[in-house]
């Protein structure tokens, strides 16, 4: 019986510092080595053109590291990659302009982007006049 106890022990014993070894290793991989705590991020920068894969400088102290990242090649570059809005609906075409304009309110900003609060955004009116009812051919009988 104390053979028994004593073989349940240390098998508690090995799993306890097995579960202690497994936590030193993530918390490694995920500080990557780094103590630092107050990264500066800057832009992400294309690697060519002005939109596609780049990658994105970080300082910390004496530390430097460089990230991968991608800007949409879709992406208004006004308001930069980083800086995230959430806009209302279009509103009505002015006369005067040709343009149609709707105002975005900052939602979210990455990795400490400096964002406007607000962005406002035009785009030209649209010169076809769009019908609810289309016309229906051949329906009827005479």
């Amino acid at each position: 019986m104390q053979v028994r106890s004593l073989l349940l022990l240390l098998a508690l014993i090995l799993v306890a510092a097995a579960a202690e070894a497994g936590k030193s290793k993530k918390e490694k991989t995920k500080k990557d080595g780094s103590k630092c705590e107050d990264w500066r991020w800057g832009p992400c920068v294309p690697n060519s053109k002005d939109c596609g894969l780049g990658y994105r400088e970080g300082t910390c102290k004496d530390e430097s590291k460089k990230l991968k990242c991608k800007i949409p090649c879709n992406w208004k570059k006004k308001f930069g990659a980083d800086c995230k809005y959430k806009f209302e609906s279009w509103g009505g075409c002015s006369a005067q302009t040709g343009l149609k304009t709707r105002s975005g309110i900052l939602k979210k900003a990455l990795y400490n982007a400096q964002c406007e609060e607000t962005v406002y955004v035009t785009k030209p009116c649209s010169s076809k006049i769009k019908s609810k009812s289309k016309a229906k051919k051949g329906k009827g009988k005479d």
